[in-house]
């Protein structure tokens, strides 16, 4: 079975649509989506980039705010968590174009599970 891969690195931003155009001119990344609440989703070729549009009256600072990993068997390695001192990944709640699950690790760093990928692959 292949290793699991970082795939996917999501920031809150303050303004989400020009940090995506910083990204997109300087970098050369390519805009794969953006949403009505402002999100825009980037991609470099290998690694995709949410950039999520901060709410200031949240609780989440500006920054990083999850990772995804592209995985072969989201069942399996749920099963294989389920030995880990954490809460069992569950289905993300909201329509997500890319990922399927939402972990927590041991230090309380969120992350997403994804079967299918995240934009390109």
């Amino acid at each position: 079975m292949p290793v699991p891969r970082i795939r996917h690195l999501a920031l809150y931003a303050r303004q989400p649509a020009e940090l995506a155009r910083f990204y997109r001119e300087r970098f050369g990344m390519e805009l794969l989506a953006a949403d009505e609440s402002g999100n825009h989703f980037l991609h470099d070729g290998y690694l995709t980039l949410a950039l999520l549009k901060l709410d200031m009256g949240g609780e989440a600072p500006a920054g990083i705010n999850h990772f995804g990993f592209h995985v072969d068997d989201i069942g399996r390695l749920c099963s294989e968590l389920a030995n880990e001192p954490v809460e069992p990944p569950e289905r993300r709640a909201s329509p997500r174009p890319y990922a399927e699950f939402r972990a927590i690790d041991p230090e309380g760093n969120w992350f997403d599970l994804s079967e299918h990928g995240y934009g390109v692959d």
